[in-house]
Parts: structure tokens; C-alpha cells; sequence
């Protein structure tokens, strides 16, 4: 999962929290302003075209968000009796959002990683995924099975996440400056600038799905990365204040099933 934490981040949203003390009222009809990316594909994505899983995006007429968080968001808010709003906010962007009461909580594919616990709370998981390497299907790395496999690669991964961190796992590796989205990921990749990149599971089914010359690597057991619970999971980031929120939210997450989820996760990559 994505983490990323930077000091002068969370004093800046340790100061805006500060401004305002009033905690969320679940109350029916009330509306949950939901922040997210838009731009974090299967998880969730902007798009022009309306269907029965899109909701409008805030502020941005004739503009919706799909996929899975979007998903969760809905059934949160009709099983607690809430009106959906979702507002696209960019990744640094989402926590302070948070403690300036722009949102109500966040739900983008976020680790519950103890740095970020400082500052606001986590609901239980509502996902969570492998990590794999993305390469070409013509690459010398394409048979690897183990991180040993890419030995002295050419390795890239997003800024500020933990695939970044990851890479230094691997052996001899050549940890390449991170890049800022994933399609100039999936663009080093495909021009041999880079040998592979690191994403969570469904994020690289996503972007296989759509490029025939990519394929990932799901690695099996010991053979993969060494990774925390934190970091394979996702859940709902709150105010530290919002306690009753957070006790709803993890009554509903509580009844989903992990067959539910999976499925939910499934038919966003079908329509992304």
C-alpha cells in the first residue's frame, strides 16, 4: 500500500485540527464528504462517463469518480443513512483536507502506517494486496520468481509510497528517482528506461489489463518483499475526534465479507 509521511505534512495538519473542534454527527441524511485522489485506478478513477457505481466528483461539473474505494464509500454512507459527497484532492493533500474539516474522512487506498495513526484514526480494513513487480513481457526479468531474480535491475516506483522503500530489497539493485504517477511508471517501463516497477496487486492488474507488452510478477511465500501489516492493508482514515464515525464505520465494515470485497475489487478492474 501507498505511505508516505512528511514532517512539516503533519505539523501543518496538526495545526489546522486546532481550528475546529466539532466532531461528526451521525445522524441520517447528514452528508460524509469523502476525499480521495481520482486518479488511483482500480481503487478509484475520474471519468466523463456515468453509470450505476459512479458518483459526481465535487466541485468538478460533468466530471465522475468510479472503482472499489468509491464502492466502499456508497455502501458506508447508504448503510449508515448518509449522503455521499466526494470531493478529488491530491495525495498530500488528503490528510490535511482531513484536519481542516474540507472532508469528513478519507478513503484512497490508504495505509494505516503508525505515522500517519499520529495524527488521525483508522478504521479497521476494508482491503488489502500483494505487492508485484510490473515488467515487459519480452523482459529478461519476465521469469523471475524471486526479488534475487532482479538482481542488478532498473527499478522505479512511486514518490513518496512504500513501493519506493521496497525497492532496496532487492539485490544489487539500481534504485532509479521515483516518478509521480503511474503512467509515467508504466511509460518508463515500456521505453526501457526502467526494468520494472513495484505496485500493489490490483493497481498492476489494472494497468496489465490495459498494456499488452506489460506483465506482472506475484511473487509466492518467502520470495517476495518483506512487508509490515500496514502495508498490505487499507482502511478509512478519520479525525481523531470522530470516535463515534469511526465506531460506525467499523460496524458496517464488520459485516462485509471478504468475498464481497474481492468481488467489488474484481468488477473495478472490468470497468476500469
Amino acid at each position: 500500500m501507498r505511505r508516505m509521511f512528511v514532517v512539516l505534512t503533519v505539523l501543518f495538519a496538526l495545526t489546522l485540527s486546532a481550528c475546529s473542534t466539532s466532531s461528526y454527527e451521525v445522524e441520517e441524511g447528514n452528508t460524509l464528504v469523502v476525499g480521495l485522489e481520482a486518479a488511483y485506478a482500480p481503487y478509484n478513477w475520474t471519468t466523463q462517463a456515468q453509470n450505476e457505481f459512479t458518483v459526481p466528483l465535487s466541485g468538478q461539473p460533468g466530471a465522475y469518480v468510479d472503482g472499489y474505494d468509491v464502492v466502499v464509500a456508497q455502501y458506508i454512507a447508504d448503510e449508515l443513512g448518509l449522503v455521499l459527497e466526494v470531493k478529488a484532492i491530491e495525495w498530500d493533500g488528503l490528510i490535511p483536507a482531513l484536519q481542516a474539516g474540507q472532508i469528513d474522512v478519507i478513503i484512497a487506498g490508504m495505509s494505516p502506517t503508525s505515522e500517519r495513526a499520529q495524527t488521525v484514526n483508522f478504521s479497521s480494513e476494508y482491503y488489502r494486496a500483494q505487492q508485484v513487480m510490473v515488467v515487459r513481457t519480452d523482459s529478461s526479468f519476465a521469469a523471475a520468481t524471486t526479488l534475487a531474480g532482479f538482481t542488478g535491475a532498473k527499478v522505479v516506483a512511486q514518490l513518496g509510497t512504500l513501493q519506493d522503500d521496497l525497492i532496496d530489497q532487492i539485490p544489487s539493485v539500481v534504485h532509479q528517482t521515483p516518478l509521480d504517477s503511474y503512467n509515467a511508471l508504466t511509460n518508463s517501463v515500456l521505453s526501457g528506461v526502467a526494468d520494472a516497477f513495484i505496485a500493489e496487486l490490483p493497481v498492476a492488474m489494472s494497468i496489465v489489463q490495459s498494456n499488452s507488452n506489460l506483465t506482472f510478477i506475484n511473487f509466492t511465500g518467502s520470495n517476495g518483499f518483506t512487508v509490515s501489516e500496514e502495508d498490505i492493508t487499507t482502511a478509512v482514515a478519520l479525525r481523531k475526534r470522530d470516535t463515534a464515525l469511526l465506531e460506525a464505520i467499523n460496524g458496517v465494515l464488520a459485516e462485509l465479507s471478504v468475498e464481497t470485497r474481492d468481488a467489488w475489487m474484481l468488477a473495478a478492474l472490468n470497468r476500469q
